[in-house]
């Protein structure tokens, strides 16, 4: 398919522009395969470059000849384009939404995208599975990586290379991934290396209305517990939930058969219900009435808060039972592809400090959403202005950012970087030039041939002049493990996704300056001190020479 054949008009001049906090621009609108541009008459720069994959949906109005298309973007940001002539209003329109809408992902931005930078380092070879297994290894030998995935037979959510217990061996693997939904067998996500407590992921348990059993899963699990030890099962459904589950072939560890297991339910929602919960939140931030009793109300109905609570209620669930009863805990929802990453990597942000950092971070990412399967093709596909009705979205991805962003602002000084940088990450994952986010796991990914044809966002990150940008000026390295307050009063709304282009931010971006002025001069004072200090000390000695006969 040729991108000609889908625009109709590719260009049209007096066109206005008009977006948050900007003034108006009038120039000449272009469509392109991928972007909508908008280049000012008044001097030939840019003023606008948007990737049609960043648009969730469009509205059309008509007044007279003069046409205006509202564009809703995934990012939540609206922008209105004024444009003489009804034809050529109808043809940008009817151009965005084919051009926005693409099925093919070969046919999105990331594989036409050549990037201007020098990639000095490769992303999609940064984070390999056996790279970050080496800190385990060096911290125990009761793991290995297995093999058992590499054409992904075995599950093709997971990747082909993964971290099980050593007294495990491929075969009795096979036979848990009988058990076990879509194949998801249980492995390792995260190593305590304070008490050697571990943290595992997997599907739920297939064990029906039959209460069937697979005496290897009892193994594989109870493999992963020390002598006298208990562990925790925490399932992200509600019990009733999990009951229905077992008419449809699933299930829950039956406790007569994982006597030394203990199960927990904490209900987070499931991906319907969030989307829904997004398209409220955001109806509510841009609601133009300015009646406290009505936003308030609209917030409270939304459910986002709930949503930000429950999450982090469990994480922090997790991290107590590893952390403070010494065991060793399983994680897991339906699929284990959602409300479980959120669980495990959350946890893994309260318990290990270098996962506060900006490579931990991205080593998270990579490691316990995008290796892990989660779906970002389908969760990410539309945002909260589609009009059409959601199949798989929701903003599982979203919500962990958010729930990190809870955490920092709690922990300002903890943190490598700063809340930027969380914002960028929600930005690439709904709409990107980089190949990172693209596909729902590492069997499509590979199929894409994504590393060969596509940039990695990490390539572009990890650039010394971009990192700066991300950097968190209160950072102060912190070993210890960070307890969030759940409390109702403790969480805020993210006002940087929810509300930067409802209000402006110039005041806060001016205080942050300022911030970051002081932080400098600080720094300035205390080198001059230090510098003082050792001439004082210096001057000492030689009195003390002189005095010495």
């Amino acid at each position: 398919m040729e991108f000609a054949e889908l625009i109709k008009t590719p260009r049209v001049d007096n066109v206005v522009l008009h977006r948050p906090f900007m003034p108006r621009v009038e120039g000449t609108l272009c469509l392109t395969g991928h972007h909508l541009i908008l280049s000012s008459r008044q001097d030939s720069k840019e003023e606008l470059w948007l990737l049609h994959s960043n648009i969730d949906s469009i509205e059309k109005r008509f007044v007279g000849s003069l046409g205006t298309v509202i564009v809703k973007c995934k990012d939540l940001r609206i922008i209105q384009l004024d444009i003489p002539g009804m034809e050529e209003c109808l043809n940008i329109a009817s151009s965005i939404e084919a051009l926005s809408t693409l099925d093919s992902v070969t046919l999105m931005y990331p594989f036409f995208y050549r990037p201007m930078f020098e990639v000095i380092e490769d992303g999609w070879n940064t984070f390999l599975p056996e790279q970050s297994f080496k800190q385990i290894e060096s911290l125990t030998d009761e793991w290995r990586l297995s093999y058992v995935n590499k054409d992904f037979s075995v599950c093709p959510s997971y990747p082909p290379v993964l971290a099980v217990p050593k007294s495990i061996d491929d075969e009795t693997i096979r036979k848990v991934a009988t058990f076990r939904h879509a194949g998801r067998f249980p492995v390792l996500s995260y190593y305590h290396k304070k008490n050697g407590m571990v943290m595992m992921r997997s599907g739920q348990p297939l064990t029906g209305s039959n209460g069937r059993r697979c005496k290897e899963d009892e193994k594989l699990i109870n493999a992963t517990l020390r002598a006298g030890k208990r562990g925790y099962i925490i399932d992200t459904r509600s019990s009733n939930m999990a009951q229905q589950a077992k008419a449809r072939g699933g299930g829950i560890e039956v406790e007569a058969h994982y006597p030394q297991w203990r199960r927990i339910h904490k209900t987070i929602e499931r991906s319907n219900i969030l989307q829904e919960s997004l398209i409220k939140l955001v109806e509510a931030c841009n609601d133009q009435s300015h009646n406290m009793d009505r936003w308030l109300s609209k917030l409270e109905a939304s459910n986002w808060l709930t949503n930000i609570k429950e999450i982090l209620t469990t994480a922090c669930l997790a991290a107590q039972c590893i952390d403070r009863e010494g065991a060793s805990v399983l994680v897991h929802g339906t699929e284990g592809t959602d409300s479980t990453l959120q669980v495990t990597s959350l946890a893994q942000i309260i318990l290990d400090p270098t996962s506060r950092t900006i490579r931990g971070f991205e080593s998270l990412v990579e490691r316990e959403w995008l290796q892990a399967g989660h779906p970002f093709q389908q969760r990410c596909s539309q945002s909260a202005y589609s009009n059409s009705k959601p199949k798989w979205e929701a903003p599982v991805f979203l919500l962990f950012l958010d729930c990190v962003w809870q955490i920092l602002r709690q922990f300002p000084c903890s943190f490598q970087f700063n809340e930027h940088f969380l914002i960028l990450l929600f930005e690439h994952a709904y709409a990107s030039q980089f190949g990172t986010f693209l596909g729902n796991n590492a069997f499509e990914r590979g199929k894409l041939k994504l590393p060969q044809k596509t940039v990695s966002l990490w390539s572009w990150v990890n650039r010394p002049q971009e990192t700066e940008r991300f950097l968190n000026p209160l950072f102060e390295a912190n070993s210890l493990v960070i307890w969030p307050s759940v409390s109702p009063q403790s969480l805020l709304l993210w006002e940087g996704v929810f509300l930067r282009w409802n209000r402006s931010s110039k005041c806060l971006d001016e205080a942050y300056e300022e911030m970051i002025h002081i932080i400098e001069h600080n720094k300035e004072l205390q080198s001059k001190v230090n510098t003082l200090r050792r001439q004082l000390a210096e001057l000492e000695t030689e009195d003390v020479q002189l005095e010495t006969p």
